[in-house]
């Protein structure tokens, strides 16, 4: 079984930038996005589509 830091698809939190710390919880992969994940997707607390950026 692979390890968790080598796996090809990677469990990664979201978070929003309006900063209301509401996050969403995705995978990636890491051959096709080797950099920070950004996804424009819906914050409810804003009630609006905002850019959500890959944690670390």
């Amino acid at each position: 079984m692979a390890s968790k830091s080598t796996d090809v698809r990677p469990i990664v939190k979201l978070k929003s930038t309006a900063g209301t710390g509401y996050t969403y919880v995705t995978r990636k992969n890491r051959r096709n996005d080797p950099d920070r994940l950004v996804l424009r997707k819906y914050d409810p607390v804003v009630r609006r589509h905002v850019d959500f950026r890959e944690e670390r």
